[in-house]
């Protein structure tokens, strides 16, 4: 008999591995999805505005629905464990920031930690820290609403609906590229790489 994943265990295939970042972004999830009295949204029915690139956002896109891919998922980098999410159909949005106590790591753990992530801790050190990884994950899960976050509900202006462009050849690169993208250098289109001479390093 086949049972069904609960949204930390999507959340976690999704991701790759658990963590507290990721339940981080489950718990900001499933608030927002309560305050809004909303479901998971299959088109874009909701908005949300990311202000972090961390593990949060995977768990963000996998319980809401809010993804790069339908474009109802927006990040500004701002360093912020702050996620705003908007409801089309009911017109309200929620700014939710995270507290303090919520991001806070043990201090005793730092220092595994970096063993960890450097390779140089031992099989118990590793187990050990597996162990308080767990239990800081299910600490956030279940820490209240008020200990975990702050919560307003603001004014919004919805971003418009996601659009579909044309793609035109660069004359430089020979690449395709979204006609919004494309800018104008010696009487050509070119894509924006091209048009600064950019470089490709990475």
């Amino acid at each position: 008999m086949c049972m069904e994943r609960t949204p930390w265990e999507k959340a976690v295939e999704f991701h790759g591995h658990s963590c507290p970042g990721l339940a981080i972004g489950c718990k900001v999830a499933e608030i927002a999805l309560k305050h809004l009295r909303e479901m998971r949204s299959r088109d874009e029915e909701l908005v949300a505005i990311v202000e972090n690139d961390s593990c949060s956002v995977d768990a963000v896109q996998v319980l809401t629905g809010c993804t790069l891919g339908k474009g109802n998922l927006i990040y500004r980098d701002l360093g912020k464990q702050v996620y705003t999410f908007g409801s089309r159909s009911g017109n309200r949005a929620l700014r939710i920031s995270v507290n303090g106590d919520a991001r806070r790591p043990d201090p005793e753990m730092q220092e595994l930690r970096q063993k960890v992530f450097s390779g140089s801790a031992s099989q118990e050190e590793r187990a050990k820290f597996q162990l308080a990884q767990g239990r800081r994950i299910e600490q956030i899960l279940q820490m209240d609403e008020s200990q975990f976050c702050t919560i307003k509900e603001i004014d919004f202006k919805f971003p418009p609906k996601a659009k579909i462009f044309p793609s035109i050849k660069c004359a430089t690169c020979g690449e395709m590229v979204m006609e919004p993208r494309l800018r104008v250098k010696n009487g050509e289109f070119v894509c924006l790489d091209c048009f600064d001479d950019y470089s490709r390093g990475w």
